[in-house]
């Protein structure tokens, strides 16, 4: 019987573009044995495959989500948290039809409605979406960034409302909330759609003045926010330029730009820039 591993340098052709896999997730260069791919590799295959398959259905831990968010002295002004429901009553469903992950159930209306009263400048609503794994693991150091960078003008102090989770919830579950609590803005972190690559994926969607029925192309969405993706560092610095440009413009979506990382200066001049005077 041979001593040669599955996975010995002897049997295994190595793939000239190995290198570039410093480089990025994706899956290249992975080899060859024969015809066939190195067993190492179709088992970090079959592996991503499960973890995308478990980010999908493993249910939001909403208890130990609190837990987290009450041991940060950041975040203790917004808490407790709201823990709310789509009209999607279980995973299947929700699955199965997307419209009832885009709107709160009544029991949460009515839960939201004693602080009607209250015009919030801000609330930031959680949705586990299709990645349980994401909330879960982002959403807490994400939101801890983003309001302490907020305060740090003190000047422009943003009325926040109580921190909200939404079980089964879709993007559009946060124009709900927003409505019920009278706020100006809602900013949204749901778990995106796993891939093979990345199953705790998580986006964050911005919509001024949202209300049930509003049109998608009225947000503004930041996507891939993980340790391995857009870094917390660099969402939130993305995050906080278009929170700041829609409360001057008051508006989100189409018409609003994210030019973060751009060196212009916004002026009233309307000459064109390549003619003199």
């Amino acid at each position: 019987m041979s001593d040669i591993k599955p996975n010995d340098s002897k049997i295994v052709h190595k793939d000239p573009w190995e290198k570039l896999r410093q480089f990025t997730d994706a899956r290249i260069g992975l080899g060859r044995v024969g015809t066939s791919l190195p067993t190492s590799e179709l088992l970090r295959f079959q592996l991503s495959h499960a973890q995308a398959i478990d980010a999908v259905h493993v249910p939001l831990d909403v208890d130990k989500l609190c837990e987290q968010f009450e041991q940060s002295e950041i975040l203790k002004p917004y808490l407790p948290i709201q823990k709310l429901h789509s009209k999607a009553r279980d995973r299947m469903e929700y699955l199965q039809r997307p419209d009832l992950g885009r709107q709160l159930d009544e029991q949460s209306i009515s839960s939201l409605q004693p602080a009607t009263g209250a015009r919030y400048d801000l609330v930031f609503v959680l949705a586990d979406g299709l990645s349980s794994y994401a909330i879960s693991h982002h959403a807490k150091n994400f939101i801890e960034l983003f309001i302490s960078r907020l305060n740090e003008e003190p000047n422009k102090k943003l009325n926040i409302a109580p921190i909200c989770v939404v079980q089964q919830g879709r993007v559009a579950v946060g124009d709900d909330v927003c409505e019920a609590l009278n706020a100006k803005q809602v900013v949204l972190l749901i778990g995106e759609r796993p891939g093979l690559s990345s199953p705790d994926s998580m986006g964050m969607y911005l919509t001024w003045n949202a209300k049930r029925g509003i049109e998608d192309s009225l947000r503004n969405c930041i996507s891939n926010i993980r340790p391995e993706g857009l870094k917390y560092q660099a969402a939130v610095h993305k995050g906080h330029y278009l929170l700041t440009e829609s409360h001057r413009l008051e508006l989100t979506g189409v018409n609003l730009k994210d030019r973060s990382e751009d060196s212009l200066i916004d002026t009233d001049d309307t000459q064109q820039f390549c003619l003199t005077v």
